[in-house]
């Protein structure tokens, strides 16, 4: 495959097409199942509030993962990610109900580099708080 996004089409601010991924207690154990990390603070409300944490949380990795979705969706080619990383800044918390969490995400094009590769700086937000720092993605364009 091949990004169908072209490097000339894009300059400095581009802004990526933003999106929100729902996570339910349901996609947690789905993930968990995948990833085959059970750990109970991802499933078990009791267990997270004893360690500590407002309720269960959503896996960082799958955080990460719902996050780098703008930039594969904009590009239509995941394999034009080339580079890839996070700080997680703050939990995704998931509660038992109908609605579960929702992760925002948005992304825009901080710098040109060499070789039609891009650096998209990504923005994710659960609950009006940044659950990813310093998001960063380097993404080789058409």
């Amino acid at each position: 495959m091949t990004a169908k996004v072209s490097y000339g089409s894009v300059e400095v601010g581009t802004e990526l097409p933003a999106q929100s991924f729902p996570v339910t207690r349901a996609t947690l154990v789905q993930y968990a199942g995948a990833s085959g990390d059970f750990n109970p603070i991802h499933w078990n409300e009791k267990f997270a509030r004893e360690v500590g944490l407002p309720d269960v949380i959503a896996h960082g990795m799958f955080t990460m993962a719902e996050a780098i979705r703008v930039v594969t969706d904009w590009t239509g080619d995941p394999g034009a990610v080339v580079e890839y990383g996070v700080r997680f800044t703050k939990p995704v918390v998931v509660p038992n109900d109908d609605k579960g969490a929702l992760i925002e995400v948005s992304g825009k094009v901080a710098a040109l580099l060499d070789d039609k590769r891009v650096r998209v700086d990504l923005t994710a937000m659960s609950d009006g708080k940044k659950v990813l720092g310093m998001s960063r993605a380097v993404v080789q364009l058409g």
